[in-house]
């Protein structure tokens, strides 16, 4: 590299790195907004959960680094190019696609980055936080009951305990289970102890009543039934009692691209889901070369544009205008990809085409005239 590719790669890749560190931690930001409830209403520390909103950082940095490397390379370009640097170095007879470079070297490694991500890191950092989301939801329930508080476990569960030994012993407790629906019950025990169980954490009571709503039937209508006991147990899992209901499914994100294309049939999975998980596969692939196609759009943009003394803000707000279409266009592909594999193509064709227009550009656009700069406009 030359000192001119050195001086062009620094501000290119300083900017890049900030630009995405700081846009990846704003998304975060909003996003772990969604979880904070397990610290404040549920216990949980905050050691716990920066660790756990931590790990949705891949899946955020590989959406948006081909966003921040076309805002680098177009805005880095037009900055060079108004405050003259680019007209020197043609004088210096470089050409555009010399002084595309650095900037074609600096999408090389976001592409190669967000292969990387796509390819392992995302499905891996997805999968454990999954894991982790569902580990605190269901079998840490036990953990998340709180003394003097009610603790609401999942959407159906509700337990109350008035006091909490430091054995794990319950006393005052009370049980609103509406999981079974049409019938609510209503436990009160004197005390309890919670256990682990094969489908997570349970309670077992002493000394209590169960009350549950009996609904109406042809020949009688619906009553309480109070049934006094001297021992009890209720699973703490949220959902239903049942093992096989409590496991957890995979989604798209936490599965590599070949378990995407190539689903397992002993997952005896839909076939809309089939089709979705194919397209997302494809998206999974395509995505990182955005990166490329992204920065080639702004080079094109910022170079093929004239120097103009007072400076010229069309060069920017075209290369944005085009990207946001690009964006809007890959939502729509995705979409359509996922119901209809047949057009899984056109997904490569949005990463792909735009950089072989920018390249057609760069390369001096046969038979559209070239713009030249316009050194005494005031």
């Amino acid at each position: 590299m030359t000192k001119i590719d050195r001086y062009m790669f620094r501000q290119l890749g300083v900017s890049l790195l900030a630009v995405t560190v700081g846009l990846a931690a704003l998304v975060w930001l909003t996003q772990s907004l969604r979880f904070i409830e397990l610290v404040l209403d549920r216990g949980l520390s905050l050691a716990v959960f920066i660790e756990l909103t931590g790990l949705l950082l891949p899946s955020f940095f590989a959406v948006i680094l081909p966003i921040t490397t076309f805002v680098v390379t177009l805005f880095t370009y037009v900055r060079l190019n108004a405050d003259r640097e680019l007209v020197v170095m043609r004088a210096a007879g470089l050409s555009d696609w010399r002084l595309a470079r650095p900037a074609l070297l600096v999408a090389g490694i976001a592409t190669a980055l967000g292969l990387f991500m796509q390819l392992w890191l995302v499905p891996v950092s997805h999968a454990a936080f999954r894991a982790w989301q569902f580990e605190i939801r269901n079998e840490m329930a036990a953990i998340l009951l709180q003394e003097g508080v009610f603790s609401s476990l999942g959407d159906t569960l509700t337990v109350y305990a008035r006091q909490r030994a430091a054995d794990g012993t319950l006393r005052g407790i009370l049980v609103h289970d509406m999981r079974e629906p049409g019938t609510p019950v209503t436990i009160m025990a004197q005390e309890g102890r919670l256990v682990s169980g094969p489908s997570g954490p349970r309670v077992t009571l002493l000394n209590g009543v169960r009350q549950q709503m009996e609904p109406a039937t042809a020949t009688r209508p619906a009553r309480l039934s109070v049934l006094s006991f001297a021992e009890n147990s209720v699973d703490l899992a949220s959902g239903s009692n049942s093992p096989a209901e409590t496991a957890r499914n995979r989604d798209s994100r936490e599965r590599f691209v070949g378990e995407l294309l190539r689903p397992d049939p002993a997952e005896n999975l839909p076939e809309r889901d089939i089709r979705k998980f194919r397209a997302e596969g494809h998206q999974r692939l395509s995505s990182p070369f955005t990166a490329l196609s992204f920065a080639m759009v702004g080079l094109a943009t910022a170079l093929a544009s004239g120097f103009r003394r007072h400076g010229d803000w069309r060069p920017a707000a075209l290369g944005v205008t085009m990207v946001v279409v690009l964006l809007a266009l890959g939502l729509a592909v995705g979409n359509l990809a996922a119901r209809n594999n047949a057009a899984i193509p056109l997904i490569w064709v949005h990463a792909l085409a735009p950089a072989l227009l920018a390249a057609w550009v760069l390369s001096g656009s046969p038979g559209l005239p070239r713009r030249r700069p316009d050194m005494a406009e005031g």
